[in-house]
């Protein structure tokens, strides 16, 4: 990171017009529109909200200010060398308080779920950085397939512990290991053979990954997925305001910060999703998923970005 620029890594175009893949949702989103600005309070959450320049001005202006204050050099390598400790620590922490399922896939993802009905035939399913099981349970609890097989993959033997006792777990169908994405050996997760994997799940998964780690992490999933096989991508889009309210001490490089427990993440814009994934994968969808979120108490607005993408192994 350059401290000598501080705009280094910070886009002074207008961020593309919202592309989003899913037109709805299990939470009633994808159908509200803001079509007068008077309106804005009269509902907790707006959606296709379009950025005007002086939006994106005043989140570029938020992250300059960011790099006057960056972490620490040492505090940054610890941070950086010891990434599951502090998901570890996370879920540890957490593990009666974890997220909600993530109902929304099924309108988001279809074809994951159509891999649970009676008659889909063999399919192995792999979910990165699966957390307590958040997309695992969902899956298993509506499956039908008897040739279903579904692993869960993360970083942290906390997260696996709480997945493997969970009451839903269900060996008969799924396993669950600790495995680094990104390892340079392209060690694959236990139970998981070249080429064997028809679908990946990533949901918030590879934005916790460090930008020296992406080259060897696409790598293990090229060797995953089965010629075919599909990547199911969701993480967190540039502008944010994950990434705009982010104060002193949290910049660890370009759009990379770590949060005050430990853990990291990284915003990401589609051309930087085309350039990563394009080099081994292709490119079925991929589009920006844009939201105002309204606190009428407070009369506070909150815009959030996220990416969404399927990508398929040659």
């Amino acid at each position: 990171m350059s401290k000598a620029d501080p705009t280094a890594g910070v886009s002074e175009t207008k961020p593309p017009l919202d592309s989003r893949i899913g037109r709805d949702d299990p939470f009633t989103f994808g159908q509200r529109y803001l079509n007068n600005e008077e309106d804005v309070f009269k509902h907790n959450a707006w959606d296709h909200v379009e950025w005007g320049d002086e939006q994106v001005m005043e989140a570029q202006e938020k992250i300059k200010k960011q790099y006057e204050a960056p972490v620490r050099e040492f505090d940054k390598n610890l941070y950086n060398s010891q990434p599951a400790k502090y998901w570890d620590i996370f879920y540890r922490n957490n593990k009666e308080n974890f997220f909600k399922d993530r109902k929304w896939l099924q309108i988001e993802f279809p074809s994951l779920y159509e891999a649970t009905k009676e008659d889909y035939g063999p399919v192995k399913i792999v979910e990165l950085g699966c957390g307590a099981g958040n997309t695992l349970f969902p899956i298993l609890t509506q499956n039908k397939n008897k040739d279903l097989s579904i692993v869960g993959a993360d970083y942290s033997k906390n997260a696996i512990k709480l997945v493997k006792e969970n009451e839903d777990f269900d060996p008969q169908y799924a396993s669950a290991c600790v495995w680094d994405l990104s390892n340079p050996d392209l060690e694959l997760p236990e139970g998981v053979e070249p080429h064997s994997v028809d679908i990946i799940i990533m949901v918030f998964v590879f934005s916790a990954l460090s930008p020296d780690q992406w080259d060897s992490a696409v790598k293990n999933l090229e060797k995953m997925l089965k010629p075919g096989g599909h990547i199911l991508f969701r993480d967190y889009g540039r502008y944010d305001l994950a990434q705009v309210r982010f104060k002193k001490n949290r910049l660890l490089d370009d759009n990379f910060y770590v949060r005050g427990d430990g853990t990291r993440v990284y915003f990401f814009t589609e051309e930087e999703l085309r350039e990563i994934f394009g080099k081994v994968f292709k490119e079925k969808e991929i589009g920006t998923d844009r939201r105002l979120l309204v606190n009428r108490k407070k009369q506070l607005k909150m815009y959030r970005i996220w990416l969404q993408a399927v990508f398929e192994s040659a």
